[in-house]
């Protein structure tokens, strides 16, 4: 097989074609450290097998494959353990997670040479980069007094919540008017984060300290923060925060 390898870290680029001498299974097309500079060369020499970094400056890992058409089988090489990397194993790829161990990258030249055994073609990776990426969620929100706009971390809101027509980001420290419907903020926030328990309310499941039954087949929320606040949850929003909740 023929590999053409793409990481701007010198060490791990060494390192992986060390490895790959090792096994005697792999041809050496091509070594880049500036993924711009690696696409034509990448289109000149038709790699069987790209072993690609994920985030580089200039360029990450998924804008490069967005230029390489036909694609390799790709082998993403990245120091971040994220979970949704884990959607690669059903895809007809894999990932080595810096430093690459000899064993993993073993596994991966057996998958890869399964998957040429049985003439299948490498997958078009713009599914995959959308599966993997997800859609984007903001990590502040602004909130704006007068000529002052706030940048409120997301991590710091226990809850969001409608009053007097206004909504507020409640923290800790204090709440922040922000110019969103509690409607739209569900729309705008990451959902494994934050949760509508209410018409009027939504809470930040990591600042959920208890829950407690309620009259009417709803519950009660009690937050972990200093003024141990609790949150009414309508009866047809419990099963969504239980399932967030994973309980």
């Amino acid at each position: 097989m023929r590999a053409f390898l793409v990481d701007d870290e010198a060490l791990a680029l060494k390192r992986l074609q060390r490895l790959l001498a090792v096994t005697k299974r792999v041809q050496i097309a091509g070594v880049s450290k500036d993924p711009v500079e690696a696409v034509p060369a990448i289109l000149e020499a038709k790699p069987d097998i790209l072993f690609l970094d994920i985030e580089m400056p200039g360029m990450t890992g998924f804008e490069m494959l967005t230029h390489l058409h036909p694609q390799p089988w790709v082998v993403f090489t990245t120091a971040y353990d994220r979970y949704a990397l884990k959607a690669f194993g059903v895809n007809s790829v894999d990932y080595l997670l810096k430093p690459i161990e000899a064993a993993h990258l073993e596994r991966a030249l057996d998958k890869i040479e399964r998957l040429r055994g049985s003439a299948a073609t490498p997958p078009e990776m713009s599914e995959l980069i959308r599966r993997l990426t997800g859609p984007s969620y903001p990590d502040r929100v602004a909130s704006k007094v007068g000529e002052k706009i706030e940048f409120v971390d997301l991590e710091q809101v226990t809850h969001f919540f409608a009053a007097d027509k206004l909504t507020y980001a409640a923290t800790p420290v204090k709440n922040y008017a922000v110019d969103y419907t509690i409607q739209e903020l569900e729309q705008k926030l990451d959902p494994g984060r934050f949760v509508r328990v209410h018409r009027a309310t939504l809470v930040n499941v990591a600042h959920v300290h208890e829950l407690h039954a309620w009259f009417a087949g709803g519950m009660m929320v009690r937050l972990k923060d200093p003024k141990h606040t609790e949150l009414k949850v309508s009866r047809d929003r419990v099963r969504a925060l239980k399932e967030r909740l994973g309980i």
